[in-house]
């Protein structure tokens, strides 16, 4: 495991987002082989997500040839609900870069068959080969995604309710009343995220400095399914000082000295080699969809065409605010509308519902 340490949160972002602009350089992606990224949501990686944002603008990265794969979303809430991540991604990402609209996938929280759109998700994964890098994120209590304590290790993307810590962590987006905060979530499994040909976490802060310490230096537990990273070939942890505070000297000492003594982890990644589409992962066990040749083979209702997705940012920020402008520039009278034509014959794209992936 490759382990990256930065003094502040910002730097530690800044070098997340200069390793994603420097694999996705590094894979020449094109449009019959994509570079295919796995995101996150949350308060970590929006550092990254404005970083990614203004490159973009420099004209220092295209993601025209990038196609995402969210790890979760919250079951029951609107989509253009302004606490779901499918507002979170457009907010803060998608609106400002030029991703296509057919290459963004999101789980729908509102799929009328929950099972169906999880086994549909791996399906879609799979047709592109496997994510060759999954960004993500950390739970004080160790979980990565929406995999709460006591998550297998082996599982798969799946419904999952979700633990009182995460819901009471959460409530700040609700107003701080828990009663508005969702209990359930779709969200990737573990072993959809091992899958990955690389994982990238992002922790920063003392509150998740026993979550790292759990996942570097205890052993590997379903109770903290950060541990699991330790079983993959290439895992890279990113953390600002305070989310050291837990470890052992001498463990901040060895990685440290690694990256002094001229090894960049940019320099570790595993090599950026082409899988071929017809790669496919272990059958996905969820209910009468866990025989492979019952996976659905299309993409789930569209959702109302009156789907509006506010991507005002909040004016507390300290940045200059983003204004989004090519997203709306690509798609018809609002977030989803005009893609039925567009996409027409598309496999496995999930309209709004997929084109929306922690600190």
């Amino acid at each position: 495991m490759r382990v990256i340490i930065r003094e502040t949160s910002s730097e530690a972002s800044e070098y997340i987002a200069d390793y994603i602009i420097s694999r996705i350089k590094s894979c020449e992606p094109t449009e019959d082989r994509p570079f295919v990224l796995g995101l996150p949501t949350g308060s970590s990686p929006e550092k990254i997500y404005k970083t990614l944002v203004r490159r973009h603008r420099n004209g220092e990265i295209s993601f025209r040839n990038v196609v995402t794969f969210n790890m979760d979303e919250y079951v029951g809430l609107p989509r253009d609900h302004p606490e779901s991540y499918h507002s979170f991604m457009y907010k803060h990402f998608f609106s400002h870069v030029d991703i296509p609209p057919q290459n963004i996938n999101i789980l729908d929280g509102n799929a009328p068959d929950l099972a169906a759109e999880c086994a549909s998700f791996e399906a879609r994964i799979a047709r592109y080969g496997g994510i060759e890098l999954f960004l993500g994120g950390v739970g004080p209590d160790g979980h990565i995604a929406f995999n709460e304590p006591g998550s297998s290790l082996t599982s798969r993307t799946r419904v999952k309710t979700l633990a009182y810590d995460t819901i009471l962590a959460n409530s700040r987006f609700f107003g701080n009343n828990m009663d508005h905060v969702p209990r359930r979530s779709l969200t990737v499994g573990i072993q959809t995220i091992m899958d990955a040909h690389e994982v990238v976490i992002v922790a920063t802060g003392a509150h998740k400095a026993l979550a790292v310490e759990k996942g570097l230096e205890g052993g590997v537990n379903h109770m903290w399914t950060l541990s699991a990273l330790q079983l993959h070939p290439y895992a890279l942890i990113v953390c600002d000082r305070d989310a050291t505070l837990e470890l052992k000297v001498k463990t901040v000492r060895y990685f440290e000295s690694i990256e002094q003594s001229g090894t960049d982890a940019r320099t570790q990644g595993p090599p950026l080699v082409y899988r071929p589409r017809t790669y496919v992962p272990v059958p996905v066990g969820v209910g009468k969809f866990h025989q492979r040749q019952n996976i659905p083979q299309i993409a789930p209702q569209k959702a109302p065409k009156d789907l509006r997705i506010n991507t005002e940012f909040n004016p507390s920020m300290e940045d200059d605010e983003l204004t989004p402008d090519s997203m709306s520039s690509r798609m018809v009278d609002s977030a989803i509308g005009g893609l039925d034509s567009t996409l027409k014959g598309d496999l496995f794209f999930d309209h709004m519902g997929s084109r929306v992936v922690s600190n």
